[in-house]
């Protein structure tokens, strides 16, 4: 499968979800971002909530409307043979996703998601890589803030310093933000789930290609008082990591040796030793079916902040790199992480793989490695920042 066969589709993107509450944004996103001619549709299981939403944004009138259900997987065939990209925001994705994951692989449609979740990620590599690869679709996970500050981050800080010697990157990630019912379902599952992510991360190393002659490694690290950020570093339990590490396997410039470690910048150690606390209490939860529907039920997927929450929300993430005797502080801002912020980032990558000039990949692929310097400048020309930083 060829861009030029894709080129015929119907539409340049269709966003899947469009009326879930991330979805609704990105579509606001789109609508008001929208390049002269671009063909995009909002597809959903559910037509009048479809057409709602079509007659809200600026523009609707030339939106498309595709009803399709993940329970039905030839509905997923025919959503991704209507596009030459498919974003989709419905998850839990190990629960919804792989079947439109399947259907773009062997559509060759490009499919982007917002998964923050490592055993569908290593899933979906196992059964889908090889077709996607044969295809030519570029299967893009984790394009919201999971993992787009941190894998372009690292991406950008690695640029910073000297080509060909071994480099070591830790990011630091600092927030004030609420997630949304769809992030906290997401969260619970992956935690009631740790066999069945060990595991597909066994099967994955199975079928990787071994990195010759380079090592990429992104281990756990260790809590500590990090004085090059005056804050107490705490390890993140996310797939950021995993991501960025995947990234520095397929890309030279993160030279012969590179390591990733990933960590919350806490100010004040209580707080630090509060939260640590409160993740291990969530994940004991998770594992029983009670008290899992019980915390469901507190903050149901559809949910999230209200406007005037998100316009007071921020991120930051800073990294501190070394190598070749150079060392480099960078930073990646920008304004509400889980919902205005990751809907620009979703949106401008859908954007990115249908319009820009990227390097030739296929397969299951990071940000980085499929849009890297491209999608950098998308985002900081919609106001999310990456620039080189000072120490604290």
């Amino acid at each position: 499968m060829t861009s030029l066969n894709r080129a015929n589709r119907p539409y340049d993107i269709v966003l899947f979800g469009a009326t879930g509450f991330v979805g609704t944004l990105t579509a606001e996103y789109l609508a008001a971002h929208a390049p002269e001619g671009l063909r995009w549709a909002i597809a959903g299981r559910g037509k009048e909530k479809l057409e709602r939403l079509r007659e809200s944004l600026p523009g609707g009138e030339g939106i498309g409307l595709l009803e399709a259900d993940v329970a039905d997987p030839a509905s997923m065939r025919r959503l991704a043979e209507h596009a030459r990209v498919v974003a989709t925001t419905v998850g839990p994705y190990v629960m919804y996703g792989e079947d439109l994951v399947a259907a773009c692989a062997d559509t060759g449609a490009d499919y982007l998601d917002l998964s923050g979740e490592p055993e569908f990620v290593d899933r979906t590599y196992v059964l889908h890589d090889a077709r996607a690869r044969e295809t030519g679709a570029r299967l893009v996970h984790a394009c919201g803030f999971d993992s787009i500050p941190h894998d372009l981050g690292a991406y950008f800080t690695v640029q910073q310093l000297p080509e060909g010697v071994p480099l070591a990157v830790d990011g630091y990630v600092t927030a004030d933000a609420t997630f949304s019912g769809g992030t906290f379902a997401s969260a619970l599952n992956q935690f009631s789930r740790g066999r069945q992510m060990l595991a597909a991360a066994r099967d994955r190393a199975r079928h990787e290609p071994r990195l010759m002659g380079r090592r990429a490694l992104a281990p756990k690290g260790m809590p500590r008082f990090a004085n090059e950020v005056g804050a107490w570093a705490v390890p993140l339990p996310t797939i950021d990591p995993q991501i960025v590490k995947r990234s520095a396997r397929a890309l030279d410039r993160y030279g012969p040796d590179f390591r990733y470690r990933h960590f919350a910048a806490v100010r004040h150690l209580p707080v630090a030793v509060g939260g640590v606390a409160a993740v291990g209490a969530l994940f004991t939860a998770a594992q029983l079916p009670p008290a899992r529907r019980w915390l469901s039920d507190r903050l149901k997927p559809g949910e999230g902040p209200s406007a005037e929450k998100r316009a007071k929300s921020w991120f930051s993430v800073r990294f501190v790199g070394e190598g070749g005797g150079r060392r480099v502080f960078t930073e990646v801002a920008g304004g509400d992480p889980g919902y205005g912020e990751t809907a620009k980032m979703f949106a401008e990558s859908a954007l990115s793989l249908a319009f820009d000039d990227l390097p030739p990949t296929a397969g299951q692929v990071t940000t980085a490695v499929a849009m890297g310097d491209a999608l950098i400048e998308r985002l900081r020309t919609a106001g999310i920042t990456f620039r080189l930083a000072t120490s604290r």
